[in-house]
């Protein structure tokens, strides 16, 4: 019978807490310096300035610069996703047209938001080919949570592939769109936005959806 050893710790946390403790800090400070200047001002040496910790503790973490550019979207893209996923999964006694006016909504807050934290995810990652491929991912991350909550609300004989393609070119134009509003490349607000990319939605709705679900009864 073996005796668990127990970990040691240091001012009540034990070396993993600090270890992610650290973590935490160093893609917080890049959050900071990213929101402030862009991704290309995130430097090693600047998230080590913010932090206080030596360069170290970075590469205890990260390989490179590239590595910490990546680890500090996919923490606020897991943030993003889980607060539209549980839009979805939260208001399932709703129709969906409803639902979607809700997630629609949360979006654009989102990018309203005093944080600024999921704006990173629609800035410019011109030059940052880990950035640019994980922008590619979430597009199709987008359209498969689409995808699969809207199943349930299909029509039997829907031809599922083109509701895909379908949904592809609407998230892929609704973040364009959300883009261009944050860069002051369209004169809008998020309201606008909002009105137009449901109208959007209960038009694409029309193609795959019974009429039932669409306006139900009463």
């Amino acid at each position: 019978m073996s005796l668990r050893v127990p970990a040691r710790t240091w001012g009540g946390r034990t070396t993993e807490e600090r270890r992610a403790e650290r973590r935490a800090r160093l893609i917080d400070a890049a959050l900071d310096g990213w929101i402030e200047n862009g991704w290309a001002a995130v430097t090693m040496r600047g998230v080590c300035q913010r932090t206080a910790l030596n360069d170290r503790y970075f590469y205890e973490h990260f390989a490179d610069r590239d590595d910490l550019l990546g680890a500090t979207w996919d923490a606020v893209r897991t943030e993003v996703f889980a607060d539209l996923t549980a839009i979805f999964t939260g208001h399932l006694e709703l129709p969906p047209l409803d639902i979607l006016r809700a997630a629609v909504t949360r979006a654009v807050r989102l990018q309203s938001d005093d944080n600024g934290r999921a704006r990173i995810l629609l800035a410019d990652h011109a030059g940052s080919a880990v950035l640019e491929q994980r922008r590619k991912t979430m597009l199709t991350d987008a359209t498969d949570l689409l995808v699969v909550t809207s199943r349930p609300y299909l029509r039997q004989d829907a031809d599922e592939l083109e509701f895909r393609m379908s949904t592809l070119v609407g998230i892929g134009g609704f973040i364009e769109l959300l883009t261009a509003w944050r860069t002051g490349a369209m004169d809008i607000d998020g309201d606008r936005i909002i009105e137009h990319t449901c109208r959007l939605g209960a038009l694409l709705a029309t193609e795959y959806l019974p009429p039932e679900v669409i306006t139900p009864a009463g």
